[in-house]
């Protein structure tokens, strides 16, 4: 029998700790090569497409998530869990808080590699889902000390704060500008569909981790240029899916591209990360097949 899995279910039975681990095994598993995970592919359509990631997990499974990107929201996204001796669809989740918690949770896991283990003072730039979810994947290893949140929209800001206070214990506010949100922070978070840098380098202080979420295209950024340059270490969760965005990702023809390392390898202990350092850099572009991961494990 098929299981169909809800948004309701995804939001009552999976905690925040149980999808850091299971996606720091999905991390871990696809640099180990028993996580196949090609890069997203899509089909064109007059007014939109429909985009499809898929994996892997050797000896146990295979499986694709599917999202549109035509003009009606919100929406929903499917994610398929075949077995893979039998082929029987397992389970289908409906809907879109697995995607997001998805990308929360790797979100955490470089964190938790990258940053210093006392890092506590988080800046959230945008203050849309992907901000949410990770905020709600960090607390999972973090201790947040202060939470700090900017978007351009003051209703959704104070919306932010809200819904950071219920879920963290820290001090929770709105910040007046986006400097103002990021300048002293440990943690920066940005989460923006901004094809416009909305940081400059020197708001930010030394010894700060940074997690970009929204457009690192050629042409398109939300993060400076100059950013690469001050980073001591840049990675990310899919060096496959880097290589192969259409716009090219900024990295792609520059020296930064031959600096950039998978977090698997970083977590394997294959790249070293300093004790002392500037900065890092997530770009996070959302490993293929892990939200399948993520469904199996859910389900188990």
């Amino acid at each position: 029998m098929t299981i169909i899995i809800a948004d309701d279910q995804i939001r009552s039975h999976l905690n925040a700790a149980d999808a850091v681990r299971w996606m720091g095994e999905a991390i871990d598993d696809h640099h180990r090569g028993n996580l196949i995970a090609p890069p997203r592919t899509h089909a064109e359509f007059e007014g939109g497409r429909i985009v499809y990631t898929a994996g892997r997990l050797r000896g146990s499974w295979f499986g694709y998530r599917s999202y549109d990107t035509f003009p009606a929201e919100p929406g929903e996204q499917v994610i398929v869990l075949h077995d893979e001796s039998t082929g029987i669809v397992r389970a289908i989740a409906v809907g879109n808080e697995l995607g997001p918690r998805r990308t929360g949770a790797i979100g955490a896991v470089a964190t938790d590699t990258l940053a210093s283990p006392t890092a506590d003072v988080a800046a959230f730039i945008g203050t849309g889902t992907q901000a949410a979810a990770q905020l709600w994947a960090l607390t999972a290893v973090r201790n947040l000390r202060e939470v700090r949140v900017f978007s351009r929209d003051q209703v959704r800001r104070d919306a932010f704060v809200a819904f950071a206070t219920t879920h963290t214990n820290a001090r929770c506010y709105s910040a007046s500008t986006a400097r103002d949100a990021v300048n002293g922070a440990d943690l920066v978070i940005l989460a923006t569909n901004s094809p416009t840098p909305v940081v400059e380098v020197d708001w930010l202080e030394s010894a700060v981790h940074v997690t970009t979420l929204g457009p690192k295209q050629r042409g398109g950024a939300e993060f400076p240029p100059d950013l690469l340059e001050m980073a001591d270490v840049i990675a990310t969760d899919s060096l496959d899916q880097i290589d192969a965005y259409d716009p090219p990702n900024v990295l792609v023809g520059t020296p930064h591209r031959d600096r950039l390392v998978s977090l698997g390898a970083v977590r394997a202990g294959e790249v070293a990360v300093p004790e002392t350092q500037r900065l890092s850099l997530f770009l996070s572009v959302g490993l293929a097949g892990t939200e399948v991961y993520l469904l199996s494990r859910f389900l188990e």
